[in-house]
């Protein structure tokens, strides 16, 4: 059974030009343990509002703050730990039947997230009590 210790912040490859700026690359199955199956992005979040607040059983996510910062905090039932992430060459690896709210984003703050699985509905946990009881029954 996962846990938030088995989530952790990547560090990108960043490669930097004085006069171009910087580009940051992910690789599957280099930078990161998964086949990208989807990609997102959460913009114009206004002040005050949180995202996220579920968890999913078999999807693997990474979470960039491509502009921006925002706080992620991850919830194994037992144990909370909180992420600030505000460069976009960091990456927090989310494993599978972690609980995750976003909150904290600062103005025009973009969140990029990259997902092991294509949208499947049937994968999330959107009630706090589900998950809890998710996470007993040791799925």
């Amino acid at each position: 059974m996962n846990t938030v210790d088995d989530c952790f912040i990547i560090e990108l490859d960043k490669h930097h030009s004085d006069r171009k700026g910087n580009l940051s690359v992910v690789r599957e199955f280099v930078d990161i343990p998964f086949s990208i199956r989807r990609a997102y992005y959460l913009y114009d979040i206004p002040g005050g509002e949180a995202r996220g607040s579920h968890a999913h059983k078999q999807l693997e996510q990474l979470i960039i703050a491509a502009s921006g910062s925002f706080t992620v905090t991850l919830d194994d039932s037992m144990k909370k730990r909180s992420f600030f992430l505000n460069r976009p060459y960091q990456a927090l690896y989310v494993c599978p039947g972690i609980w995750r709210d976003l909150g904290d984003f600062s103005s025009g703050s973009v969140c990029l997230v990259l997902a092991s699985e294509r949208y499947d509905e049937t994968d999330y946990l959107r009630d706090y009590g589900d998950f809890l009881s998710y996470k007993k029954s040791g799925q």
